[in-house]
């Protein structure tokens, strides 16, 4: 049996409910942040073969992978405050 909850009318789609919406609003400004520090990252020559000791054109072509990764895991562990930012501008923009 599906539950529908007392707030949600006919005209509002279980997809766009206020939570579900929320969720992806968080979800959708982490993924932007994760990508700007990932931009910021290979600019500053994060994941660059090394003269000595580098992985050969294996680690060229997967250094994006692991720079994208770790910009992932700086937001995860709470990021420079970007994420933040944009979803309230994001959240602004939906109640618009």
């Amino acid at each position: 049996m599906i539950q529908i909850p007392p707030n949600a009318s006919p005209a509002t789609p279980a997809a766009l409910r206020p939570a579900d919406t929320d969720s992806a609003l968080r979800d959708a400004a982490r993924s932007l942040e994760a990508t700007f520090l990932a931009e910021m990252l290979k600019s500053a020559g994060f994941g660059e073969a090394r003269d000595s000791f580098g992985g050969g054109a294996g680690e060229d072509q997967f250094a994006s992978f692991m720079v994208q990764e770790h910009a992932t895991q700086i937001v995860r562990a709470g990021g420079i405050g970007l994420a933040e930012s944009l979803y309230l501008a994001l959240k602004e923009r939906q109640n618009d």
